[in-house]
């Protein structure tokens, strides 16, 4: 795919500003990255999306929807060397990785695409203005230095909780804490934060990553600045502490998910078809405005048997309409006995359940959803808040109980479900975290008419009017994106 309108080399014509997009090979930092390479294209900047073959075939939607746009987007695609870093042939992705043994290999083979990046890049016209990059590749900092080009980095966090991580690791508050639960208290934050240590970020330990952490917190000190996937009217406290905290330029460019919310033009963030589609579309239509609760958990989220069963019968007992989406990894086929044993039979007139990937946008926007259960992954909520739906909070791992503050102590459109302990991603869940009685409580609670429902509903659907304003135009994050464009097409221009 070739750029549009592209300047002859040697032209002394003004060019427009080309950003080089790096994501980390894992479908919930991907999907806003493909989200934010169409924004800058919408906005008239040329974007080169940074992939590898197995990452791009996910992707084939994404270059279909912006082929038909005719957005100036190139998908460039890197061999990927997982056999020399021991990983199995094809394993490009994170949700590929049988377990977090794997994820300092993984993380390895990604830092040596530097130089066939670096080689690409010297080759480009028009010459890369930035480099966008995920902050978990922090080689691409070497690759802006040679260019002389800007990098700023991209985490797919909330300002909120880059905030508290970058409050922990600047102040070592997890280190010497032996014990799980101890409670950390996060000084400096702007407004008062406390979490057991399991709960926040960094906490998970795996062999050989901690010094290739150090690398990634350094340059992203080193950072010409950050892109946030959120808006201002949604987090100014935090988005200015941050400012402040580290010195950087922050530009919020969110909801970045807006930009594909309808069913025509998901295939756009890389999702492929769903059999279930217009079943579920049929479904949902059946139903009463604001009457279904929407259960998923996430890409990378992968529950146990054991309280998939305990979180179905909560639902079930709870009486009220849902869709359900259930990923258990490979033991799948435990839960589907689980399911033919007479659950299924027992809710199908008032249950859907879909196996696998879910049209979530699209589901989050119909007009029978009135309450979304979530793991408390970034995308999910900002997809959630889009769309003006109250939520009920199950938080898994890394960011995700941060997220679950915000959403209920602070923003206050949301309530926990009551998880008392961290699945931590890759590891094996030992026990049920969540009742059926909780789940149960908390649904009924969620989707019933009293005060404090109905107040979480009406807030809720103020910042889903905030957040599309944020991306029309003159709104806060349209504006932010013309001034990123402007900013970086100047530096090129006054470097050229």
């Amino acid at each position: 795919m070739s750029f549009a309108g592209d300047q002859q080399r040697g032209s002394t014509t003004k060019t427009t500003a080309h950003f080089v997009l790096v994501p980390m090979m894992a479908q919930g930092h991907t999907i806003p990255m493909t989200d934010l390479a169409c924004l800058l294209a919408e906005h008239g900047a040329q974007v080169s999306l940074i992939t590898t073959p197995v990452n791009a075939a996910r992707m084939a939607g994404f270059v279909a929807g912006v082929e038909e746009a005719s957005l100036p987007v190139q998908l460039v695609e890197l061999p990927f060397p997982a056999a020399e870093f021991g990983l199995s042939d094809g394993c490009e992705n994170l949700d590929m990785l049988q377990s977090t043994e794997h994820i300092r290999d993984f993380i390895k083979a990604c830092g040596a695409l530097q130089e066939p990046l670096a080689a690409r890049l010297r080759q480009e016209w028009p010459p890369p203005s930035c480099i966008i990059s995920d902050m978990m590749h922090w080689w691409t900092s070497d690759i802006a230095r040679e260019l002389g080009i800007p990098r700023l980095t991209f985490s797919g966090f909330c300002t909120f909780a880059s905030l508290a991580r970058d409050i922990i690791y600047r102040d070592n508050l997890l280190e010497n804490l032996n014990d799980e639960e101890e409670i950390v208290k996060l000084s400096g934050f702007p407004t008062p934060l406390e979490l057991p240590k399991a709960r926040l970020p960094g906490s998970l330990r795996i062999s050989g990553v901690e010094q290739i952490r150090e690398k990634i917190y350094a340059e992203e000190m080193r950072s010409d600045g950050k892109i946030m996937n959120s808006f201002q009217e949604l987090e100014i406290l935090y988005i200015e502490s941050y400012k402040q905290a580290t010195g950087k330029k922050v530009w919020t460019v969110g909801p970045m998910c807006l930009c594909h919310r309808d069913s025509n033009t998901m295939a756009a963030r890389g999702n492929k078809a769903s059999l279930d589609e217009p079943k579920c579309l049929q479904w949902l239509d059946s139903n009463k405005p604001g009457s279904v609760i929407f259960v998923s958990f996430g890409s990378l989220v992968s529950t146990a048997p054991e309280q998939l069963v305990e979180l179905g019968l909560g639902l079930e007992a709870s009486n009220r309409p849902f869709i359900w989406v259930i990923k258990a990894g490979n033991k799948f086929p435990e839960v589907e006995e689980w399911l033919a044993d007479g659950f299924e039979e027992r809710v199908k007139d008032r249950g859907m359940i879909i196996r696998g990937w879910a049209p979530q946008m699209m589901i989050l926007w119909h007009q029978a959803i009135g309450g979304f259960m979530t793991h408390c992954g970034w995308n999910s909520i900002i997809e959630g808040i889009c769309a003006g739906v109250p939520m009920i909070t199950w938080p898994h791992f890394a960011e995700q109980f941060l997220n679950e503050k915000l959403v209920v102590d602070h923003l206050k459109i949301g309530m926990e479900v009551g998880v008392k302990g961290v699945t931590q991603w890759g590891s094996e869940q030992k026990e049920v975290k969540v009742t059926r009685n909780a789940v149960e409580t908390a649904v009924s609670t969620l989707m019933n008419d009293g005060e404090a429902a109905q107040e979480m509903r009406m807030r809720a659907k103020d910042f889903g009017v905030k957040a599309r304003r944020a991306l029309e135009e003159e709104g806060s994050s349209y504006n932010n994106i013309r001034l990123l464009i402007q900013e970086m097409g100047n530096k090129q221009n006054a470097s050229g």
